[in-house]
C-alpha cells in the first residue's frame, strides 16, 4: 500500500523544472503535489512525493543556500526519507553557482558525504557519456545554450563545471560502469568515497542508465540531476513495500473556462513554437523597450485578447531571437530586461483570469514562476504528460487553474495547441 506519508522530497529551482521532475514521478505511479515556495502547511491531499518550486536558479547563491534549506527542513517536517535536489537537463548555473553551492549545503545539513549530478534527459536528447553534455547531437556549449541571456553554458565538460563551483572533490561515474548495471554502479559510488569525492557526474545515454542508477541511488539520502534520473526512484520505494501502482497518480479536476498561451522563453523550441502559432492563430508580442519606455503594453495586450479570447485563444509573447535579445539586454542591461519581460507577463496573466481564463499555457522557467505568483497559485496536482517533461497540471483550490508550465527548449513544435487540449480533458 502507498504511505500515508511522502516518501521523497524534492527541492527544484524553477517552476517548470519542478513540474517536469512531478511529470517523471507520476509516471512511476507516485501520486505527487508541487507546491510554489515552502508552504506553510501541508496541502489537504494525499501524497507519495512532494516538490517545492522555488525560483533560485539565478539568484545570489546565499539566497539559494537559504530558499533550499528552509524547503529541506520543511521537506522532512512532512516525514520525507529521501531527498532530490532538481536542475536544469542543461545544467544552467554560473561558475558562481548555484548547482554547486546548494548541493554542498544541503549535503552538510543531511549530514552525507556523497551525491551524485546526473542532469540527464535522453527523452529531450539530454545526454551525458564521459562526463559531456550533449544536446541532441551538439555539445553543450555548441547547442545554443552558449547563448542563454542568464546562465551561458560555454563548457560541456560537467566535471570541469561543477568543480569551479564547489571546493568538494568532483569525480565521474562513466558510462562503461552503468551499462554493467546498479551494483557495479554502487561499487563505484564506494571508490570515489574512498577517493574523497564528494559529487559525482554520473554519464546516461538512455533511460535504461537511468533506471540503473535510480537502483544504485536507493540508499543515498540525497540525489541531484535533471528529471531524468527520477525516473529509477519510484521503484526503489515499491521493491521496499512502501508503494504500489496508484493507477489515480495523473488524474487531474475538469477545468472549464478560457485559455492562453504566455511565452518569455528565447529558446529555440519556443521561438519555433511561437512561429507554428503565429502561422494559424492570433498573438501579441510584447516589446522591452516598449515597456522601458513606459508604455502601458499590459494594457495593450489585454485589449488585444479581450476583442479575440471568448473566440479562440491568443498567444502573448516576449519570445525573441538571440541577436534581438542581445540588442536588448545591451540598451537595458541583462537584469532590467528581463524583470521587465516577467512582470509585464505576470500582471497579464492576472489580468487575463480576472476576464474568465483558466487554462494557462506558459513558456519559459523564469516566465512561469512569475505567473503563478501573479496567480497566486499555492500548490498543484501533477497530472498526464503532455510532452516529455512537461506535465498538465491542476491547482489545489475549490476553483482550480489548469496550468501546462514547459521550460523554454521542450516541446513539440506544435506544443502550444496540443497542451491546450490536454489541459481540456483532450487528450487523445
Amino acid at each position: 500500500m502507498s504511505t500515508s506519508r511522502p516518501l521523497l522530497g524534492c527541492i527544484a529551482d524553477d517552476f517548470t523544472g519542478a513540474t517536469d521532475l512531478a511529470n517523471m514521478l507520476v509516471r512511476g505511479g507516485m501520486r505527487t503535489v508541487q507546491t510554489i515556495g515552502v508552504p506553510a502547511e501541508m496541502p489537504a491531499v494525499a501524497a507519495d512525493a512532494l516538490v517545492i518550486a522555488l525560483k533560485s536558479r539565478t539568484v545570489p547563491a546565499a539566497e539559494a543556500i537559504a530558499q533550499s534549506l528552509a524547503a529541506l527542513r520543511w521537506l522532512q517536517q512532512q516525514g520525507c526519507t529521501q531527498f532530490f535536489f532538481k536542475y536544469c537537463s542543461t545544467f544552467d548555473s554560473t561558475d558562481a553557482g548555484n548547482i554547486g553551492p546548494v548541493t554542498d549545503a544541503l549535503m552538510k545539513e543531511l549530514g552525507v558525504d556523497f551525491t551524485i549530478a546526473c542532469p540527464a534527459f535522453p527523452e529531450n536528447g539530454r545526454t551525458i557519456y564521459r562526463g559531456y553534455l550533449f544536446v541532441a547531437d551538439a555539445l553543450l556549449n555548441e547547442s545554443g545554450m552558449e547563448n542563454h541571456p542568464l546562465t551561458p553554458m560555454t563548457d560541456a565538460n560537467l566535471v570541469r563545471v561543477l568543480q569551479r563551483q564547489t571546493e568538494s572533490k568532483v569525480g565521474l561515474v562513466r558510462y562503461d560502469t552503468v551499462a554493467r548495471g546498479a551494483a557495479a554502479t554502487q561499487e563505484r559510488f564506494t571508490a570515489l568515497r574512498s577517493e574523497g569525492v564528494k559529487m559525482a557526474i554520473a554519464d546516461a545515454v538512455s533511460d535504461k542508465d537511468l533506471f540503473t542508477l535510480g537502483e544504485a541511488c536507493a540508499e543515498l539520502k540525497l540525489i541531484t540531476g535533471g528529471s531524468g534520473v527520477a525516473l529509477g526512484l519510484p521503484e526503489n520505494f515499491r521493491r521496499a513495500g512502501l508503494l504500489t501502482a496508484v493507477g489515480e497518480a495523473a488524474q487531474l479536476p475538469k477545468v472549464d473556462g478560457l485559455s492562453v498561451v504566455l511565452a518569455g522563453s528565447a529558446s529555440k523550441a519556443t521561438n519555433a513554437q511561437v512561429a507554428e502559432w503565429k502561422a494559424k492563430r492570433p498573438a501579441f508580442r510584447i516589446d522591452p523597450l516598449a515597456l522601458a519606455r513606459g508604455e502601458d503594453v499590459v494594457a495593450q495586450a489585454l485589449a488585444f485578447a479581450d476583442e479575440r479570447i471568448k473566440n479562440e485563444p491568443v498567444l502573448i509573447y516576449a519570445t525573441a531571437t538571440p541577436d534581438e535579445v542581445k540588442a536588448v539586454q545591451k540598451e537595458l542591461g541583462v537584469a532590467k530586461a528581463g524583470h521587465l519581460v516577467e512582470q509585464a507577463l505576470a500582471s497579464i496573466a492576472a489580468g487575463l483570469r480576472q476576464r474568465g481564463v483558466r487554462q494557462f499555457v506558459v513558456a519559459g522557467g523564469e516566465t512561469s514562476g512569475a505567473v503563478v505568483q501573479a496567480l497566486e497559485v499555492r500548490a498543484l496536482r501533477i497530472g498526464p504528460q503532455i510532452d516529455p517533461g512537461v506535465p498538465a497540471t491542476a491547482t489545489l483550490d475549490d476553483q482550480p487553474v489548469a496550468l501546462a508550465l514547459k521550460s523554454g527548449n521542450f516541446g513539440s513544435v506544435d506544443f502550444f495547441e496540443k497542451a491546450l487540449r490536454y489541459l481540456d480533458g483532450k487528450t487523445a
